[in-house]
């Protein structure tokens, strides 16, 4: 069986500069959401709001390796990084006052990747 992967070249990218990025600092996170990344469409993580709600606390730092969607809402601010997010979920997250941050962003500002939590 053949194996499938990303053909997005954003995507392609993001995961190669983030590879790159935790070899030259020697961090394992950035590796792993690269390697969760690598997966297809179906297999990648898919988080609603509600669930970020129900496991994050205020002012915590968040990385999903996929989708955020809108179902839920926030009751606490957050800086959350993701690859996709759903026009409800950045609607949502804005108005919570909550911070949208790009993945190489926050490998770039965090590049130890202390105190950020993976979701999904």
């Amino acid at each position: 069986m053949k194996r499938t992967g990303p053909t997005n070249p954003i995507l392609f990218g993001i995961i190669a500069e983030l590879k790159k990025r935790s070899n030259s600092q020697n961090v394992n996170i950035w590796k792993r959401v690269a390697k969760d990344l690598e997966r297809s469409t179906r297999q990648r993580r898919v988080v609603n709001l509600s669930s970020i709600n129900r496991y994050t606390k205020e002012d915590e730092v968040i990385v999903v390796p996929g989708k955020v969607l809108g179902a839920g809402d926030l009751k606490h601010k957050l800086t959350i990084s993701a690859f996709q997010f759903s026009s409800g979920a950045k609607e949502k997250i804005e108005k919570n006052g909550s911070k949208i941050v790009p993945l190489l962003e926050l490998s770039k500002d965090k590049p130890n990747g202390k105190k950020i939590k993976i979701i999904g």
